[in-house]
């Protein structure tokens, strides 16, 4: 790969690119804030349940930090490759040192937009329907039986960067050709796991989990051969990962590590003091000369507000991590470049200095077995399963009896492909499609009302 053929502003499904005073890049941005796969985001759970009396992050607030820092970080790295280019005059140089920014934002705001409902729990939860029910029988055939190999590892193995990538690039039925027809670019910069699902490997941090669909396997082999990223396997479907991933990935994972000890000690999970030592533990590990150290404890001493001063310390261990993580990417451009950086940008800081340990310790133990949170989950697994095994035999039955016919109406028009498709395959995905953009709330309340819980009301 080549620093000056590695961007491009071509976009999914079209030709040429409009003029005007945005870049192609700015476009995306904007294109993805006026989405309603990105708006959905905001009743779509991060951690903790919604709604509540205090305010705790959802996926969309998340997503907006995770852009501001990701913009932070494309700034740093973009400057320091935009001097290293000779043609000041160039599209390369233009690019690092103004755009890159703008495609780490972008992609930023992209990263969850194919996470389902209830957080995380939401993924297990669809794959777990498949799993548990792999030999239950669909007009006398085992349901794993109407997949092959590469299938059923996609929809028993549910994911939501693959299902992202479908959102952006697929043509959905009665929408515009490509999906939201973002760049290359930005696409490629979410592709966090180039490879299929049964090339997952975890010895890999780019194989630790699967990034596409089936499905979606062309427009991926399009991406990577316009953006000259490198196949690793001729057989298997595996790529080197973009070079600009590493960027958007480290200001998700700077965010979520930092941001979740917040809401903890805003809910009264966590003490004032177990949060500050914590982020004050990241703060002394990444200041070397000791004077960030100093002042900050000086300035945090002024604050009055219990919750400001927690907020303060974030504000300023956030600001740290990012750039250490963009001196990380600057001293290791050459090997991510060539896809021999078999690491992460945040678990390479860890690697050196030990700064979040203590930190995740405390919330995997404190937070992420909370009572609230188990309890969002358990309520995932019997949503989205229960609204599984609904969908998913009337998508396979090969004659749908009166209540499936009805439980097919209920799926919009952008999501009936199932009604020409012959692939039990593409039938399962548009059953993908319905759940994973439905939020917390429209999935209980469709579960209430598809399980005779309640009764629906005229609207």
């Amino acid at each position: 790969m080549n620093w000056e053929t590695i961007f491009t502003t071509q976009r999914v499904g079209q030709e040429k690119e409009s003029a005007g005073p945005r870049s192609g890049f700015q476009r995306d941005f904007d294109r993805l804030i006026f989405s309603s796969s990105f708006r959905r985001l905001q009743n779509k759970t991060q951690v903790f349940p919604l709604p509540g009396s205090t305010f705790v992050h959802n996926r969309l607030t998340h997503s907006l930090e995770v852009a501001s820092v990701g913009r932070s970080l494309g700034s740093m790295a973009g400057e320091k490759i935009s001097r290293e280019i000779g043609d000041k005059n160039g599209d390369s140089y233009e690019f690092y040192k103004y755009e890159l920014a703008n495609v780490i934002a972008a992609g930023c705001l992209a990263h969850d937009i194919g996470n389902p409902a209830f957080g995380h729990s939401g993924e297990k939860a669809i794959s777990a329907y498949f799993n548990d029910n792999a030999h239950a029988t669909i007009d006398g055939t085992e349901l794993q039986s109407f997949f092959n190999e590469k299938e059923w590892a996609d929809i028993s193995n549910f994911e939501g960067n693959a299902n992202a990538i479908r959102i952006l690039t697929h043509t959905f039925k009665g929408r515009l050709v490509g999906g939201l027809g973002l760049t290359y670019t930005t696409i490629a910069s979410i592709l966090k796991y180039p490879c299929e699902a049964t090339a997952i490997d975890k010895k890999f941090k780019h194989r630790k989990k699967y990034g596409f669909f089936q499905s979606e396997i062309n427009a991926v082999h399009a991406i990577a051969g316009k953006l000259g990223m490198q196949r690793e396997d001729s057989d298997t479907v595996i790529y080197q990962r973009h070079p600009f991933v590493y960027l958007v990935e480290a200001a998700d994972d700077i965010c979520y590590s930092i941001i979740d000890m917040e809401d903890a000690n805003r809910l009264g999970i966590l003490s004032h003091e177990v949060v500050k030592d914590s982020f004050m533990h990241v703060i002394k590990c990444l200041d070397a000369s000791k004077k960030e150290e100093n002042r900050t404890l000086e300035i945090y001493k002024k604050i009055g507000d219990m919750n400001e001063k927690i907020s303060y310390l974030r504000a300023k261990a956030i600001n740290l991590l990012t750039m250490r993580a963009a001196e990380v990417f600057c001293d290791n451009r050459q090997k991510i470049l060539e896809g021999t950086f078999n690491d992460t940008l945040v678990d390479n800081i860890e690697g050196s200095c030990g700064a979040l340990s203590e930190l995740m310790k405390i919330s995997n133990e404190k937070i992420y077995n909370h009572d609230t949170v188990l309890e969002i989950e358990i309520a995932g697994y019997n949503v989205m399963g229960e609204l599984l095994s609904l969908f998913v035999p009337a998508l396979l039955r090969k004659r749908p009896g009166h209540k499936d016919e009805k439980i097919l109406k209920l799926f919009p028009l952008q999501f009936t492909e199932f009604r020409e498709a012959e692939s039990a395959y593409k039938k399962v995905l548009n059953a993908f499609d319905l759940i994973s953009g439905m939020t917390d709330l429209y999935a209980t309340e469709m579960y209430r009302k598809l399980k005779g819980v309640e009764i629906p009301q005229h609207r």
